[in-house]
């Protein structure tokens, strides 16, 4: 008789955590190989969990709506016939919770599981609690830290005492992420000595809070609704603030002038059409451009670690699409620079159908290095997009308007009316300063001014 743990998989090199939306299978049910176990979801994508053997299940460990750090035992599957006795899930002795995973205050807390021997594929997270542990111990008294809470308190500086400190509103009074997270918002006084709490930190009032938030006011005229942020939105908004707080945000400017693409476009969209059965849009037309010069500019296709800068050598580039709920899913255009302008146009076309179906796998969002958005598609001129971490820039492409342009021609300037459009690249000002970001942003716009209206489909 074996039995084997169920692991939370890596969901992308930035992603150290995910929250557990359905359990599929319960405590006493047999599962195939490759059979769906749970649901999970990231702030990119949501995706279903696969057994990793044939067996019954034996032991579930969280909830649903649990957030799980990567390389966690979630489960626990006994194989070759061992007799498993169905008894209730975590889900179904717990009391619901919300999207953070904490407890409503009424529920029996679930015991901490037994230690259980390091899974294979988990190596990375081994090594990171390990190394975390260095400065952070494991535990103080009966406390626990999870590897992710721990690294980012060896990253900000955070020591034992003041993590004492911290109210914990995960499961049994756990830090969470979002606590620490919190926290360090509002760490605004000296750093806590002998397990005192700072006296100037208040109560975390960040919309990025675990869940836990304080009463609503309502509105004495009835003229007020209050409406709950879906999980996605809720997401989306702690990772903005921990970009904008990552990393010292710049914004340059220019206006390029695409009458050649707009033109050129128009006389072949129909019959790229009929010939591929692909519809042509502007977006591969600019990620094409913004390829050329990601190669011409290397150090804006980076990332940063600590003092250490990463240079890419792929470039992939991520392209904000929008979903049906609102909220908006970047997918990956991998080795952008290898394809043509058709296998550009078949990739995005792809992935924009499969994002508005949200049918998109965990590798399609996995590996950008850069990132356009069109804020063009609402009819806004133009903008100022927040980083998409862990990358330096991304660029926003806007709205393409017929203005009067000076035009050079071999009589002299004259003034005709152009298909005009501005883009802005916001970049990360820590390692790329405003020469270089723009110049990557004058560079994109040559390529675009240069496009070659003459070429055939």
């Amino acid at each position: 008789m074996a039995q084997v743990d169920l692991i939370m998989p890596k969901m992308g090199e930035s992603i150290m955590e995910a929250t557990i939306l359905k359990w599929v299978k319960n405590v006493g049910d047999s599962v195939e190989l490759d059979e769906t176990i749970l649901e999970i979801a990231t702030d990119k994508v949501d995706s279903e969990v696969p057994s990793p053997v044939a067996g019954v299940i034996k032991e579930i460990k969280f909830k649903e709506n649990d957030v799980v750090p990567i390389g966690e035992t979630i489960a626990v599957i006994a194989t070759e016939g061992e007799e498993v006795q169905a008894s209730p899930s975590v889900k179904e002795t717990t009391a619901p919770a919300a999207s953070n995973g904490a407890s409503n205050g009424h529920a029996t807390p679930k015991p901490e599981p037994a230690a259980a021997p390091t899974p294979v594929g988990v190596a990375e997270t081994a090594t990171l609690a390990t190394a975390v542990t260095a400065t952070i111990p494991t535990t103080s008294g009966e406390r626990f830290y999870s590897p992710l809470v721990k690294n980012i308190a060896k990253q900000e500086g955070v020591s034992l005492d003041e993590l004492n400190a911290i109210h914990g509103s995960g499961m049994n009074g756990r830090v969470t992420k979002n606590d620490i997270k919190n926290y360090l918002n509002n760490r605004t006084a000296a750093p806590a000595s002998n397990g005192a709490a700072p006296a100037a930190v208040s109560k975390p009032t960040s919309i990025a809070a675990s869940g836990q938030s304080s009463p609503s006011a309502v509105s004495v005229s009835g003229n007020t609704e209050i409406v709950e942020m879906d999980r996605m939105r809720k997401l989306i908004a702690d990772h903005m603030v921990m970009s904008k707080h990552t990393s010292p945000h710049v914004t340059s400017f220019v206006e390029v002038d695409v009458t050649n693409i707009v033109n050129w476009r128009n006389s072949v969209k129909a019959d790229f059409k009929n010939k591929y059965g692909e519809k042509i849009t502007f977006t591969p037309i600019f990620v094409e451009a913004v390829a050329k010069a990601l190669r011409d500019f290397p150090m804006v296709n980076v990332s940063v670690d600590g003092t250490n800068i990463v240079v890419k050598k792929d470039l992939n580039i991520g392209m904000a699409a929008a979903l049906p709920s609102g909220n908006l899913i970047v997918p990956v255009i991998h080795g952008a620079d290898q394809l043509n302008l058709l296998g550009l146009t078949k990739k995005v076309n792809d992935l924009a159908t499969r994002a508005r179906a949200n049918k998109l796998k965990p590798e399609d969002i996995q590996g950008g290095t850069f990132t356009l958005t069109n804020v063009g598609t609402f009819g806004n001129v133009m903008g100022t997009p927040i980083i998409n971490q862990p990358q330096v820039a991304i660029l926003a492409v806007g709205a393409i308007r017929k203005k009067p342009a000076v035009v050079e021609t071999e009589y002299g300037d004259l003034i005709a009316v152009r298909q005009m459009m501005f883009m802005s690249l916001s970049y990360d000002h820590r390692v790329v300063d405003g020469f270089l970001g723009g110049s990557f942003l004058r560079k994109v716009g040559d390529y675009l001014e240069a496009f070659d209206h003459k070429q055939t489909i």
